[in-house]
């Protein structure tokens, strides 16, 4: 399990957020402000090419996300830039395999291995990524700790095969004897034979889950993380604290603004840092309150948030 969202895949999986004409409610509201910092930074320009490079399509280069949970984006920047000649050349050209045209002057100058191409598109990937992906950290990492945190809870309750199972609470994922099958956007199968896979949470990533497609890089699957819609909005009023907060307490609020999915009291305890027993006291205090119901599940406490705790921490209606 990587440590959190990687950096690359985020500026990538981002990049093709903003290409689609038709988004998930949850992330409306993020590429309208983002088109317009783009705007406003300068850089709506330079970012077309970069979505050249890097196309809301069935392929993109896999060299663009080299890592397998990178937190740290120079580290990543730095390993995307070290890239070999020969895959710039091969990911390239399995990227404009079946287009018809000139093949674009900055995707050739890149195969050509030139450095002014090179260091191009590392300062253009940086800055895109302090205006599209760094301000909304804090969500993008709290959704990462939370899932985290439930992924290893199910590894040691139930080992690889536990938490291989876990996945299964996502539309269209099953596990069967060992097999993980996912709604992939084509027909694969990702043969391990001996390698680790690394599961990496993808906070941009929509629907359904991404790999690598060549084969001899160490296998990765990303895999969505599905912030409910008004996350945004949330996540700013958590720069200081919730509303609620005012009501039921910091702790207990940011309790039940994880709940927007069930989760465990280990869980709960992960993402919010503070002991399962403190957990599990808070989580005690919102049900008796009618915020959230729990129900055991094998030997596991799972929480969810009612409509009462829902109608809370959306505040009044309109």
């Amino acid at each position: 399990m990587a440590d959190g969202a990687d950096a690359l895949w985020e500026a990538a999986l981002s990049l093709h957020l903003l290409q689609n004409q038709h988004v998930p409610p949850a992330f409306a509201p993020w590429r309208r402000e983002v088109r317009t910092a783009l705007e406003r930074a300068g850089l709506a320009s330079a970012v077309r090419e970069l979505m050249v490079l890097c196309p809301s399509a069935a392929y993109f280069p896999d060299f663009l996300t080299p890592g397998r949970g990178e937190l740290d984006l120079d580290i990543g920047v730095d390993r995307l830039l070290s890239t070999p000649r020969r895959r710039l050349v091969a990911d390239l050209a399995r990227l404009y395999a079946r287009r018809s045209g000139p093949v674009p002057a900055t995707v050739r100058r890149l195969a050509e291995g030139d450095v002014e191409a090179l260091r191009w598109l590392g300062s253009t990937l940086r800055r895109y990524y302090s205006v599209a992906v760094a301000p909304y950290l804090p969500a993008i990492r709290a959704q990462a700790a939370a899932d985290r945190s439930r992924r290893a809870e199910a590894a040691l309750g139930g080992g690889a095969e536990g938490l291989l199972a876990s996945y299964e609470e996502m539309p269209g994922w099953r596990c069967e004897e060992g097999i993980l099958r996912t709604p992939y956007p084509v027909s694969r199968e990702l043969q391990l034979s001996g390698q680790t896979l690394t599961l990496v949470p993808g906070f941009f990533c929509v629907g359904t889950p991404l790999a690598l497609v060549d084969d001899e890089l160490p296998p990765v699957l990303v895999h969505p993380l599905s912030p409910a819609p008004g996350w945004l909005v949330r996540s700013r009023l958590g720069e200081a604290t919730p509303p609620v907060a005012q009501l039921i307490g910091t702790s207990r609020a940011r309790l039940l603004e994880l709940l927007d999915r069930p989760m465990t009291t280990t869980g709960l305890a992960g993402a919010l840092r503070m002991a399962p027993s403190t957990a599990s006291r808070h989580a005690s205090v919102l049900r008796e309150a009618g915020l959230l119901t729990s129900r055991r599940h094998g030997n596991r406490m799972m929480h969810h948030r009612t409509q009462l705790g829902k109608a809370l921490l959306d505040g009044p209606a309109p």
